[in-house]
């Protein structure tokens, strides 16, 4: 027997940029609405979006306009070669 969640997690997202060959920035971080109106405007704008909760929680504890701690380079360059290649794709 399965059972469903009533309470569902809010939203989390986080939006980096990344302008070589400075390190990726965190620049807007939300849960719930602000999150989903994060992902409803990179949809709009034709930003490539990748799901990766883990990531998204670690690096929601950085200031907006920070740069990406070194720990987390290996995770964030997996997201961005996915995200160059499926935007090439497109």
């Amino acid at each position: 027997m399965s059972q469903v969640d009533s309470h569902p997690k809010p939203v989390l997202a986080v939006a980096l940029h990344y302008d070589a060959p400075d390190a990726p920035k965190v620049v807007a971080v939300g849960r719930g609405l602000i999150g989903e109106r994060i992902i409803a405007t990179a949809k709009a704008h034709g930003v490539p979006l990748s799901e990766n909760a883990p990531l998204a929680e670690a690096l929601s504890t950085l200031e907006v306009d920070t740069e990406i701690p070194e720990q987390l380079y290996s995770a964030v360059a997996a997201i961005l070669a996915f995200l160059i290649k499926a935007s090439k794709v497109a």
